[in-house]
C-alpha cells in the first residue's frame, strides 16, 4: 500500500503565504513525477505545478512567480510554497505522484487533498 498524506492547508489573507507538504510511504519503490493539482468549488481539477524525480519543474501561468514546488526524495516529501496568494487561489490542493512499487512498475496515487481559503 502507497499512501500520500497533505498538509499545510489554511485560511490566510489576500498576500499571504503558505507552504503545503505531500508525504508518500508505504510500499515505495521509486517515485517518478509528483504534482499539485486544484479544484475550486464548480470548476475542474488543474495542475498547479509538478516536478520531475530529476527536479525539471512546470508550472500553471496563474501561478508562476508565485508559487515554487520543490520535492525532498530523500524524505518522499513533497512541496509547494505559496506566495501573493489571491482569493482565487481558494480550492482543495490535491497531491499526485506516479509511484513505483518495484523495479518495473508504476501507479497514479491521490492525497485527500487540503484546504486552502484565501479571503479577508
Amino acid at each position: 500500500q502507497v499512501q500520500l498524506v497533505e498538509s499545510g492547508g489554511d485560511l490566510v489573507q489576500p498576500g499571504g503565504s503558505l507552504r503545503l507538504s505531500c508525504a508518500a510511504s508505504g510500499s515505495i519503490f521509486s517515485i517518478y513525477a509528483m504534482g499539485w493539482y486544484r479544484q475550486a468549488p464548480g470548476k475542474q481539477r488543474e495542475l498547479v505545478a509538478s516536478v520531475t524525480k530529476a527536479g525539471s519543474t512546470n508550472y500553471a501561468d496563474s501561478v508562476k512567480g508565485r508559487f515554487t514546488i520543490s520535492r525532498d526524495n530523500a524524505k518522499n516529501t513533497l512541496y509547494l510554497q505559496m506566495n501573493s496568494l489571491k482569493p482565487e487561489d481558494t480550492a482543495v490542493y490535491y497531491c499526485n505522484a506516479r509511484i513505483g512499487r518495484a523495479a518495473r512498475d508504476e501507479y497514479e496515487y491521490w492525497g485527500q487533498g487540503t484546504q486552502v481559503t484565501v479571503s479577508s
